[in-house]
């Protein structure tokens, strides 16, 4: 299936169990700061098993083309780990998931589970907006003496600000659907108004800066 048949079922499905919440007039906080039109909640897929399937079988289908000598899979925490799983079972490849900072307790470690040194290993992420989620789990592999080749991800956002810091990082990246996907399909079911629609375009564009004026529609 080629990248934009593929990423307009993903977003089907997505938008099909009300994974994508809407709310240009009354903005999402994140845990970032940044207030935003929209809020994609890839961890819903968890609890659709025929959602969940075509998922794991999109990005297996990626992986394999695009990393055929992968030798292992490491999940972000949290939402990253299921899909991760779910990758690494039908690759048959060890896996891993990688904390945001070491635990406080016990051995203290970041990563959970272990990997042969220099493994050959692709990150796998539900969501990426900034980038930072992922890039993290990549420099705590490399930290640990592993081998990161490329993140995998369900959907981006598409902000310019990732696509230019996994370019500093040296790593190549790819998600199964996008923003512009999202936003495109959900217009075209009526979930959102040509207005807005223009707003959610006006977000992507700057999202650290988006609403210009707080309150203003």
């Amino acid at each position: 299936m080629e990248h934009k048949a593929t990423a307009r079922v993903i977003a089907g499905l997505l938008l099909d169990i009300e994974a994508v919440f809407f709310r240009p007039d009354e903005p999402f906080i994140w845990t970032s700061g940044i207030r935003s039109p929209i809020y994609c909640d890839n961890r819903l897929t968890i609890s659709y098993p025929q959602v969940r399937e075509v998922i794991a079988g999109a990005l297996v289908a990626e992986i394999r083309r695009r990393w055929p000598d992968a030798e292992a899979v490491a999940g972000t925490a949290t939402a990253g780990i299921p899909h991760a799983a779910w990758v690494a079972d039908r690759l048959r490849l060890p896996m891993v998931y990688v904390r945001s900072k070491p635990k406080g307790h016990g051995t203290t470690g970041q990563i959970e589970g272990r990997l042969n040194p220099g493994s050959r290993t692709v990150v796998v992420e539900d969501l990426i907006s900034t980038g930072g989620s992922a890039l993290g789990t990549v420099a705590a592999l490399r930290g640990a003496g592993y081998n990161p080749v490329g993140v995998a991800a369900v959907a981006t956002y598409e902000f310019p600000e990732a696509a230019a810091a996994f370019t500093r990082a040296r790593i190549p990246w790819f998600a199964l659907t996008d923003y512009s996907t999202l936003i495109e399909l959900a217009a075209e079911r009526g979930l959102v108004s040509a207005d807005q629609r223009a707003v959610l375009e006006e977000f992507r564009a700057d999202p650290h800066h988006w609403p210009p004026v707080i309150g203003q529609p």
